[in-house]
């Protein structure tokens, strides 16, 4: 069976994300998503174009760009990217034009428009709603979107309640996780220090800070920390201001966190609002128990007492209790670790995904809702 749609992505990005890994997984299963992908690419970030390349993705490639505002502006608005955009939709045979973060947002919706091409846009974030400097023709690239994958109900509401011209357009589609390559580990010996792990961007609303100063107040408990951002120096001097080096390591960035998940009991999430939670859905596959905060889509993944914890608090004091009372508690820890996994293999796996980005590009080329 061939795949029936034609579909390029645009990506104008700096950075490694969730949305570029929810690209990856969404090219690399044409059969799945019912679609042939490529990538119209535009990044400052050689780590993202070597990434793109090694899982085998076509790529039509701008060269390095420039990511500070004005040249944002420029690339957006003015005449020479769009040109670009529209020629590679072309040469391609674009069937649909899928965007992602807000970069890609005016400038993908321009080209499309030139070709009569119908746009599918999927909603990682809401962060480009809160934003003041995004609101500049946010809302004329939504009027002009097509179709909205949000990857939450989290998402989808808070999008809805600030536009709500488009809520018939929007639909909820989950990030997937390979179950089969974060597959579920033995847990570690009983004998083991209870060890956390957090892995995420080191930006302020990820709220790394809060666990470190949670893990301080309690003694043998240990900590792995993967991943980097701008909060790392930071997060490395509270860490030796609170003596508790030997306890709490920066791995940086892991392009495969399955080691570091193996390596700990369970998984932490300390964000601020997590539009989903793609990491704490793998930690989940790999049979570790979730600690997180209620806010954003969490509860939609963590079932409190069953698949993990939920804290009604953003505070360091309820994430250092949660933390103590599970220092003797490893062979529960593991139970639910178990029901974490069956999760997964419910309803987070990532062929459930693919089928639902399948029934939406199956809708944009018959113009029926899904």
């Amino acid at each position: 069976m061939i795949p029936r749609h034609k579909v390029v992505h645009v990506v104008v990005a700096g950075s490694i994300g969730g949305a570029e890994r929810l690209l990856v997984d969404l090219a690399t299963r044409p059969m799945e998503s019912d679609a042939q992908h490529s990538v119209a690419l535009m990044t400052s970030n050689p780590a993202l174009r070597a990434m793109l390349n090694a899982h085998g993705i076509r790529i039509r490639d701008r060269g390095i760009v420039h990511d500070d505002p004005l040249s944002y502006l420029w690339r957006a608005f003015g005449p020479q990217d769009v040109r670009w955009l529209t020629d590679v939709l072309r040469e391609e045979k674009a069937d649909i034009v899928h965007v992602h973060t807000y970069a890609s947002h005016i400038i993908g919706v321009r080209a499309a428009r030139r070709l009569g091409l119908p746009v599918l846009r999927t909603e990682h974030g809401i962060q480009h709603y809160t934003d003041v400097s995004c609101a500049l023709f946010r809302t004329w690239a939504l009027r002009h979107t097509d179709s909205v994958v949000a990857v939450s109900e989290y998402v989808r509401n808070f999008v809805v309640r600030r536009a709500p011209f488009a809520r018939e357009r929007f639909h909820v589609v989950r990030n997937g996780v390979d179950s089969e390559y974060f597959f579920e580990r033995l847990q570690l010996s009983g004998s083991a220090p209870l060890t956390l792990a957090l892995i995420c961007r080191l930006e302020r609303w990820k709220g790394a800070h809060l666990l470190i100063k949670a893990v301080a107040r309690v003694p043998q408990v240990h900590l792995k920390i993967a991943g980097d951002g701008s909060q790392r120096q930071m997060l490395e001097k509270l860490t030796a201001s609170l003596g508790v080096q030997d306890r709490v390591s920066f791995l940086g960035y892991q392009s495969d966190p399955r080691p570091v998940l193996a390596s700990c009991h369970l998984a932490v999430n300390t964000s601020f609002d997590e539009p989903l939670g793609l990491s704490v859905m793998e930690a989940m596959s790999m049979g570790r128990p979730v600690i997180a905060f209620r806010g954003g889509g969490i509860p939609e993944i963590v079932q409190h007492g069953k698949t993990g914890w939920i804290l009604e608090q953003r505070t360091v004091q309820e994430l250092s209790s949660q933390i103590s009372r599970l220092v003797s508690k490893q062979d529960s820890i593991a139970h639910m670790g178990r029901h974490a996994r069956a999760f997964i293999e419910d309803r987070g796996r990532i062929e459930i995904m693919c089928q639902g980005y399948a029934r939406a590009y199956s809708a944009l080329s018959s113009s029926v809702c899904f």
